[in-house]
Formats: structure tokens, C-alpha cells, sequence
């Protein structure tokens, strides 16, 4: 049996998948209206409210937000093997969610949308941590396909730092800027991305792969993505839903203030934190960006 933390759309969308393994789906209110419309959880997925119902799961994903994380497991300590299914950084603690589970966290990361992997489309993802091909094959289906690596803090910094960009890219478009400006953006998004982790230990080839570059591509170009409907909205001075959870917003302030820590240049993560936080205005922000001293590339 398979432990899902954790009923919001991906979560369903795991159980869907999982569902053939047995699937156990915790959710703080299980009467909740789904935010998966039209999926129902098939024979094999048990909803419940009782955390204490996941005992005994070979494996227990989270699929919770990840500025709820910490605060759950600091509630509710699980044991077994967690992996975070979640893509950002702590804004408490600046860390990732490995950091906060504790040693022999797994992390499940890659391009994929709720929806894709309900409806059985083919998927592909990054499971990262402790060199376990069992744990692959128990979460790997005929259509969700998943990739090892024990680059764990690479694999979780691509899914995070790649929402950041995707705001950019939103604000780019919503704000009427062009495909070239937006090509150029996520362009330079990524050399960002990839500065920011190997200055945090991670390997460069983890960032080429489906949990960075795979992940930039899908997030910077489908309204699909939360994240780049978000920046639409903002370049185009509109008001967002505030009931949607935006994982990029948080992650960029707290990008910002990690890369100021640390001495890394992020120029596009810390525009948009100051965007967002209404520190500057669109206009200025290209201004900057547009006038920084000249490099090569």
C-alpha cells in the first residue's frame, strides 16, 4: 500500500495513478470538494481523515503545499520512507522540503500537470534520493515513467527555481513584451537556475534534466501552469485569485533572500519578488534588467 499526504489536485492525481499498487489518501477534510473536477478516485484509492490509517504503507508521498510543510510535520512526525512531492523553498528556513523531512527524504519532481497524469497521459519524472530502485519501481506505471537520481537537492531546486521563471514569462507575456523576450528570459531564467544549485552542491546534469530543464519548458509555455497564469495577471495589472496557490510567489522571496546570502546573482528571481511584493513597477523592472552591465554569455 501506498500512503498519499495530501487530497489537492496532485495528490488525487497520484492516487488515480497509484491506484492499481492500493493507495491510502489522507485528507484534512475528505468531504471536501475536489479540485480535480470530473476525476473520481477509482477502486483501490481509500480516502480517509486518519493519518494513522497510512501505517504500514511501503511508501508515504506529500503532496502537500510546501509553506505548509514544515508545520505538518512538526504536528504530525511520520516515519517510514516521505517522499515530498512538493516544488519550492521554506520561507522560514530558506531549505527544501529533503531538509525539512530529515535524512533519507525522497523527492518526485519533473514536468507533469495534475491533470495529465489523472487522465493517464504519458508523464515522465525525477525520483530523487537514496539509490533505491525498488521504491522507483513501486511508483512507476505504464504511464508514469520515473528517472533516478541521488541528486536530491539539484532535482528539488529545479522544481522550485522553475516557477519563479515561469512568473517571469508570464509577466513577459501579460505585459505584451513578445516571444523574443520571452525566449530570452527563460533562457536566462535557466543559466540562473543553474547558478543558484551547483552554488548549493548540485550537479549540473540534474538541471538538464526533467526536474529543471523539463520542468522550465512545460511551466514557461501552457496556461496550464499556475505559476505563468500568475505572471499573466501581474504584467497585465490584474488581480490574481488568491485561492489558488501560486508556489512560485513564495519560492521567489525566498530565492531572493538566499541568493543575497550566499553572493549569487539572480536578477530575474529577485524582479520578480519585487513585483510581486510591489517594490518596483513592471516598467522599472525591464529598465534594470535591460540596462545591467554587458557580459558574456
Amino acid at each position: 500500500m501506498i500512503g498519499i499526504v495530501g487530497a489537492g489536485a496532485f495528490g488525487r492525481a497520484l492516487a488515480v495513478a497509484l491506484a492499481p499498487r492500493g493507495v491510502t489518501l489522507w485528507a484534512r477534510d475528505p468531504g471536501a470538494q475536489s479540485r480535480l473536477p470530473g476525476v473520481a478516485l477509482p477502486q483501490g484509492v481509500r480516502l480517509t481523515g486518519d493519518l494513522g490509517d497510512l501505517a504500514g504503507a511501503e511508501a508515504v508521498l506529500l503532496a502537500l503545499p510546501m509553506q505548509a510543510l514544515a508545520g505538518f510535520l512538526a504536528v504530525h512526525p511520520l516515519g517510514g520512507r516521505l517522499v515530498a512531492c512538493c516544488k519550492g523553498i521554506d520561507l522560514a528556513t530558506l531549505r527544501g522540503p529533503s531538509a525539512l523531512i530529515g535524512p533519507g527524504a525522497h523527492v518526485l519532481t519533473g514536468p507533469s500537470f495534475a491533470a495529465d497524469i489523472a487522465a493517464g497521459l504519458p508523464t515522465a519524472l525525477t525520483l530523487a534520493g537514496p539509490d533505491e530502485g525498488d521504491l522507483q519501481r513501486l511508483l512507476s506505471t505504464p504511464t508514469l515513467r520515473l528517472y533516478r537520481t541521488t541528486d536530491v537537492v539539484g532535482a528539488e531546486l529545479g522544481g522550485a527555481l522553475k516557477n519563479v521563471i515561469a512568473i517571469a514569462a508570464g509577466v513577459v507575456i501579460g505585459a505584451g513584451l513578445g516571444e523574443s523576450a520571452r525566449a530570452a528570459l527563460v533562457t536566462r531564467g535557466f543559466a540562473e537556475m543553474q547558478r543558484l544549485a551547483q552554488a548549493l552542491g548540485a550537479r549540473t546534469e540534474t538541471l538538464m534534466g526533467l526536474s529543471g530543464l523539463g520542468d522550465l519548458v512545460l511551466t514557461c509555455n501552457s496556461t496550464g501552469s499556475r505559476n505563468l497564469r500568475f505572471g499573466l495577471a501581474l504584467g497585465r495589472g490584474q488581480v490574481f485569485d488568491p485561492a489558488v496557490t501560486v508556489e512560485g510567489a513564495s519560492t521567489a522571496e525566498a530565492v531572493a533572500r538566499l541568493s543575497a546570502q550566499i553572493g549569487v546573482e539572480m536578477p530575474i528571481s529577485t524582479m520578480v519578488a519585487r513585483l510581486i511584493a510591489r517594490d518596483l513597477d513592471l516598467p522599472e523592472a525591464i529598465r534594470l534588467l535591460m540596462t545591467r552591465p554587458l557580459k558574456e554569455e
